[in-house]
């Protein structure tokens, strides 16, 4: 029987002992950046074959801050109050790192995206994760259409 990707890399390098909601708002993010971009790269892959190069470019349009922080902005009202406190605080968290290609509210925004996804990826709740990102997609318009 498979096994999901988290519990396989806590099955062979061991089980952290930090719950989800004891990470800090900024390592929460790291996190799901992560497993963001991994969704993205699945659902473009899975799209066919086609350029390495293509498949970068129409990743790199969906992964970036403005594009998360349109995705999250749709599904506000969906959230419940757990995962919208989760996401207030790390839209609030005050980074090292500044926005490059970005507002500084849709940065912040973007990162309390990506500290819901972490949250909800550690908390062995990806398809609340997947959910939320589709939905998002959806509202949006920012599913890929095709590979170029």
């Amino acid at each position: 029987m498979d096994i999901s990707f988290y519990d396989g890399v806590q099955q062979y390098f061991g089980k952290s002992r930090t719950k989800p909601g004891q990470y800090s708002s900024l390592a929460l993010a790291y996190i799901g950046d992560g497993v963001f971009d991994l969704i993205i790269r699945t659902i473009i892959l899975d799209m066919g074959n086609g350029k390495s190069r293509d498949f970068h470019r129409l990743a790199s349009s969906i992964v970036k801050a403005p594009s998360q922080a349109k995705i999250i902005r749709s599904v506000l009202d969906e959230l419940t109050e757990e995962e919208m406190a989760v996401y207030k605080h790390g839209r609030n968290a005050k980074s090292a790192t500044s926005a490059k290609n970005s507002s500084i509210i849709d940065y912040r925004v973007a990162t309390g995206f990506e500290a819901l996804t972490g949250y909800l990826y550690l908390d062995h709740k990806l398809n609340r994760a997947l959910e939320l990102v589709k939905l998002g997609m959806e509202r949006t318009g920012l599913i890929p259409l095709k590979i170029r």
